[in-house]
């Protein structure tokens, strides 16, 4: 699959109406919303799964990894929010920023940099077809 292919399904993404929350958690943590999913039709048993994450001012989410299949890519829509996947170093990304994440990653920080304005952040997974928990809570 073309990296063209993968920037114009985010796009495509951006530009639909958004669908209702897939969690909701308390005024602390995020508000996460699935805009898109669809089986990428030259990949057989993959699928392309976008989501919305909004931090209120000072949210953040739990620390967490993802299905094992999934590959990410993750961009700053807008505010700025600190992330720290696996050993790397904890960084603060702004609106118009992005990283991705390897399958099996862990993503021990995730949260709003800000403690007065709400951020925004698009998640896109290319992930297995069979696989349904996008998120698990590192407990």
């Amino acid at each position: 699959m073309k990296f063209r292919t993968i920037i114009a399904a985010t796009c495509a993404v951006l530009a639909l109406s958004m669908a209702g929350p897939i969690s909701a958690h308390d005024s602390k943590a995020e508000t996460v919303t699935k805009n898109f999913e669809a089986a990428i039709p030259n990949i057989s048993g993959k699928s392309l799964i976008a989501v919305e994450v909004d931090y209120a001012p000072g949210a953040a989410s739990p620390s967490h990894t993802h299905a094992k299949s999934a590959f990410i890519y993750a961009y700053v829509i807008s505010g700025a929010i600190e992330s720290k996947v696996n050993d790397g170093e904890t960084r603060i990304y702004r609106a118009g920023e992005s990283w991705s994440e390897a399958p099996g990653a862990t993503h021990s920080i995730s949260r709003n940099a800000s403690k007065t304005e709400p951020a925004k952040l698009l998640a896109v997974f290319v992930i297995d077809t069979d696989d349904k928990a996008l998120t698990t809570p590192i407990k």
